[in-house]
């Protein structure tokens, strides 16, 4: 007997896995956004969706409207010193709670004008996490309703989360193995 396994003229149909909805969404932003996107990661079944810093707001509109990502978890920043015009990283995690699925968004802008339009008409709870993200990173938000320090002092003419300073003293000697019976010479 001659089944459709056996016979190679009649071959099995294939078994395919439906579309993640990581896979899903990456299909339905490529469309929507075009060249506003910059790239796309994944990383722990969680995706990243790079965009524009001047298209980060239309992005998170379009998130909010048609796809439900309308819980803003967090924004933070990331201060990358060696990647010229691109040194800090604004990440927005949003999270669609009927679905369950989360989101990492990220956008780059170069630390001589870092510029990013506020998200909080969109979610008012952005208030206090991008006046956080300026205190520590310097990110300026464009239209935020009062972007002034929140942790630091007002007079503080630095941003403490940025890599700009050396890590450690190395002159002081109060850290040095010997002073805790490490080694060295007593």
């Amino acid at each position: 007997m001659i089944t459709s396994e056996t016979n190679p003229e009649n071959p099995a149909p294939e078994t395919t896995l439906p579309p993640t909805p990581n896979a899903l969404l990456r299909e339905a932003l490529q469309a929507a956004m075009g060249d506003s996107l910059q790239g796309f990661e994944e990383s722990y079944g969680m995706l990243s969706v790079i965009v524009k810093s001047t298209d980060s707001l239309k992005l998170l509109q379009h998130l909010y409207d048609n796809h439900g990502f309308q819980f803003l978890t967090d924004i933070a920043a990331v201060h990358y010193p060696t990647r010229p015009g691109e040194e800090l990283c604004v990440v927005y995690h949003l999270h669609n709670l009927p679905a369950n699925h989360r989101l990492r968004l990220k956008t780059f802008v170069p630390i001589e004008k870092p510029d990013v339009f506020t998200a909080t008409q969109l979610f008012p709870g952005a208030n206090w996490m991008e006046r956080e993200t300026y205190d520590y990173f310097g990110v300026n938000f464009v239209g935020h309703p009062n972007l002034r320090r929140i942790l630091n002092v007002d007079e503080m003419d630095y941003f403490p989360m940025r890599k700009e300073f050396p890590m450690e003293d190395p002159t002081r000697r109060d850290k040095d193995d010997e002073m805790f019976g490490r080694g060295g010479s007593f």
